[in-house]
């Protein structure tokens, strides 16, 4: 059952036997977590403080083993996962089907949602959130799957203004679906590379919000992001810009001295709300929103991206907030049982 896991080389963590599992689960009524990660996420998130304030809760994080049948492994109370591959989509569906009494986190057929860049938004944009606290959108946008040429002519029927910022269409987590590219003019839109889409720039005062989602809590962190584009700059500049990977924990803004109109974080119960919504639409507890604010409009916000369980480790408190949600995983299903 080796899978992809996205090239990492390193020899996996080992594993426990079904008997020491069990046996953990009888002495000590461990909550057992199954994990099939890259050796990339399993260091920036199982980290020594997460697993030892797990233990002291009563949680442990088992890895599991990629060369061997999932359903021969565990048992688990909860599997948590972040691998690519068709193999490894019927793997955890076949287990599903047959381990109902198993939480998946999450089920892979709602991540495929955020593979696609267009659909990812898409649940944004049924939406139309619009509250007392403010309104919630996605950046027009369009989807080019082929011939950079014709770019610059179904940008133009599509009635999109520059600059725009160019995206690859597969949000598969890797370096090159992050990158990033800032068109200024129409000649320019013919060097950039499909499929991608294309989303119109909004100015949101070189700050964006990550905000952290994990089942119901939501933790908000400040980013620095690309700057605002004036039009004495979108006037004199041509050409394509490209970004790397624009915001990371090297970037936090939450301790710079910003303009308060920019760093006012969006409401909490416009947060609440939407968090709530899509979890509804797409199945989903463990992701995040890349928001943004209009600058100068200070409830209009537009959702950029969606990510399937993001960088955790870069979020203050994540152990904490993590290890509770997965109490109340079990806790839940407990009660559903005895009723």
């Amino acid at each position: 059952m080796r899978l992809n896991d996205e090239n990492d080389e390193e020899e996996g963590p080992k594993t426990m036997s079904h008997c020491s599992i069990g046996h953990l689960q009888q002495e000590k009524s461990f909550v057992i977590v199954g994990y099939a990660l890259t050796s990339k996420k399993v260091e920036s998130f199982l980290k020594p403080k997460l697993e030892g304030l797990a233990r002291n809760k009563g949680i442990l994080f088992v890895a599991i083993d990629q060369n061997r049948p999932l359903s021969d492994q565990g048992p688990f109370d909860i599997v948590l996962h972040k691998l690519t591959g068709k193999e490894w989509r019927q793997i955890l569906e076949e287990y599903r089907r047959t381990h109902p009494e198993v939480t998946v986190l999450d089920p892979p057929d709602a991540i495929q949602h955020l593979h696609n860049r267009l659909s990812m938004l898409q649940c944004v944009a049924d939406m139309n959130l619009s509250d007392t606290y403010g309104k919630v959108g996605v950046p027009r946008q369009l989807v080019i799957k082929r011939d950079s040429s014709s770019i610059p002519d179904a940008v133009t029927k599509a009635g999109l203004i520059l600059p725009l910022v160019a995206k690859p269409l597969v949000a598969d987590g890797s370096a090159k679906s992050h990158e990033l590219s800032l068109a200024y003019d129409e000649y320019s839109l013919q060097k950039l590379e499909p499929p991608l889409v294309l989303q119109e720039f909004v100015n949101h005062g070189g700050v964006l919000f990550k905000v952290y989602i994990v089942g119901e809590a939501i933790k908000v962190v400040r980013r620095f992001s690309l700057p605002d584009v004036t039009k004495r700059e979108l006037s004199k500049n041509a050409g394509v810009f490209r970004f790397p990977r624009v915001s990371c924990a090297a970037a936090s803004a939450d301790d710079a001295d910003l303009d308060p109109s920019v760093a006012e974080l969006p409401p909490r119960p416009l947060l609440e709300r939407l968090a709530k919504e899509i979890r509804r639409r797409l199945g989903l507890r463990l992701f995040n929103l890349d928001i943004i604010r209009e600058h100068g409009r200070r409830d209009h916000f537009y959702v950029i991206d969606i990510n399937y369980f993001p960088g955790y480790g870069k979020m203050p408190g994540y152990e904490h907030i993590f290890t509770d949600f997965l109490l109340s995983l079990v806790q839940s299903r407990y009660k559903k049982r005895s009723v």
